[in-house]
């Protein structure tokens, strides 16, 4: 059986790993591969090769490390078939899905592409008598990045592309679910001419990841998963010394107005909501009809849309959606479908018992709908995290602004409509960090900025774009002077200005 293991610098090898995690073939229910679970020997090996490449590589100038962004770019565009069958294999989602998993990555090393204007400092001339002030974006050394199996071509290349194209080493700890694309694309790194040592793969669970947190040469570490876990991380890293961004869960509304287009809004929420079997922290998984007629006519066109969807395994070019990542998650989804039925939400399409012929042992959870969801639920506070979709009427807009505004979570929020004002309103208003406006998956563009607030995210730096730059970089300023002639050499016992 095929085992996942390392990619260290030079080859360098560690003793054998005593202990071992299951890959799964999602489709199938049935084990494809091994990864070897690491410890904090086989992190200090990484850290060791990291500290000994990262000066040379942090000395390299900023064209010069574009180049290998550049040379990165079109090898993952030429292997983006191969990346995508490779993560629809262990992941579950189908290839078009895995193929826009690779591809928003891609758009980040894009914008690393131009890491020379990105990472330039400022200057003022003359901010005194013959006295200039200057700043320079230095790389903090070494970064660590935590990823999640919901997204594992996107969110390694979130990460490493900022902290690589800025002069950092990075050690990668992917999800031990799905880990083949993250050392697949480690390996294309390698063919594009960066040096042995600058990004390095290690795997492993909670003691990999404790490790991170407190080894003293990591100076900070990127992290996207649960709120739970994502605070102790920050707890941890940040007691630690270490900068830290942790991004969490979500719970995503979409507020639907009387006057939004209801077929487009049906279209939206199918793709938002159960695509990728819901495994997203961007999903839409709540839908917020404003007043009760809007909520039985958007009832009805779903219905419907909903029973049209296609389940199947993720290579199934038909599909719409393919199973989740693991039997335990499939059981997770499964029980919260249950607690929101125990609640009293009225449960409209229920996705449990979904059987695929010829893959009947497969995790997969067919779409469901609930309507007349409250907030008092559960159900309706935590993150589900599968192909669930729940119907929380409002009766306002001052309503609808409220719900995603007071939830725990504050990731992504959309509005349907086609009225101006309401949208401009409720994107001023509302207590979230990324809003779509007719948008149901409002992922910023990669020169842009990902990140939640409340408990979606912690730390104060977000991922990618320029809060990317400033992540992974830390400022030197300076200030000089060069007169003209003799200098008065008397002490000076005051602050000295600039007047």
């Amino acid at each position: 059986m095929r085992t996942v293991t390392h990619r260290l610098a030079g080859g360098t090898t560690v003793p054998a790993s005593p202990r071992q995690s299951d890959i799964f073939d999602p489709n199938s229910g049935t084990v494809q591969a091994k990864v070897d679970l690491g410890n904090k020997a086989v992190l200090d090996a990484a850290v060791d090769a990291a500290l000994a490449a990262q000066p040379a590589w942090a000395a390299t100038n900023p064209q010069r490390r574009s180049r290998v962004m550049f040379n990165f770019k079109t090898l993952v565009e030429a292997h983006i078939d191969e990346l995508a069958a490779l993560l629809s294999s262990e992941h579950g989602k189908v290839h078009a899905d895995a193929k826009g998993d690779i591809q928003r990555g891609l758009e980040v090393i894009e914008f690393c592409c131009g890491i020379p204007h990105a990472s330039k400092g400022e200057y003022t001339h003359g901010a005194g008598p013959g006295i200039d002030v200057y700043s320079m974006r230095l790389p903090i050394g070494i970064g660590a990045g935590i990823t999640p199996f919901n997204f594992p071509g996107m969110i390694p290349m979130w990460m490493f592309g900022p902290a690589i194209a800025t002069g950092n080493a990075f050690i990668l700890k992917p999800s031990e679910r799905d880990p083949s694309v993250p050392v697949r694309l480690a390996e294309l790194m390698s063919e594009a001419g960066l040096p042995d040592g600058i990004l390095q793969v290690v795997h492993g669970d909670k003691e990999m990841v404790d490790a991170i947190l407190d080894h003293p040469a990591i100076a900070g570490v990127s992290f996207v998963g649960s709120s739970d876990v994502a605070h102790y991380l920050y707890q941890r890293g940040v007691a630690a010394g270490k900068r830290v961004q942790a991004m969490g869960g979500a719970k995503n509304h979409g507020i639907v107005m009387p006057d939004a287009d209801l077929d487009q809004v049906v279209k939206d929420l199918a793709g938002a909501a159960f695509g990728s079997a819901g495994e997203r922290c961007m999903a839409l998984p709540v839908v917020v009809p404003v007043g009760n007629e809007t909520a039985e006519r958007l009832r009805a066109k779903l219905i419907p849309a909903i029973e049209k969807l296609r389940l199947g395994v993720s290579s199934d070019p038909e599909a719409d959606y393919g199973p989740v990542v693991t039997a335990a998650h499939k059981a997770k989804v499964e029980g919260w479908i249950q607690t929101c039925i125990d609640e009293g939400a009225e449960l409209v399409v229920d996705g449990r018992g979904f059987a695929l012929q010829g893959h009947e042992n497969g995790f997969f959870v067919g779409p469901t709908l609930f309507d007349h969801v409250t907030t008092e639920m559960e159900s309706y506070k935590e993150e589900i995290f599968g192909p669930v979709l729940q119907i929380v009427r409002a009766a306002d807009f001052e309503e609808a602004v409220a719900l995603p505004s007071k939830h725990q979570y504050g990731n992504g929020v959309a509005i349907f409509t086609r009225n101006g004002h309401a949208a401009r309103e409720f994107a001023a208003r509302v207590n979230v960090g990324m809003v779509g406006i007719n948008v149901p998956i409002p992922v910023p563009v990669a020169y842009h900025t990902f990140g939640g607030w409340k408990r979606s995210a912690f730390g104060d730096t977000n991922q990618h774009g320029m809060e990317g730059v400033k992540f992974w970089t830390k400022v030197k300023t300076i200030t000089s002077r060069w007169p003209d002639g003799a200098v008065d050499g008397g002490n000076a016992f005051v602050i000295p200005t600039m007047g």
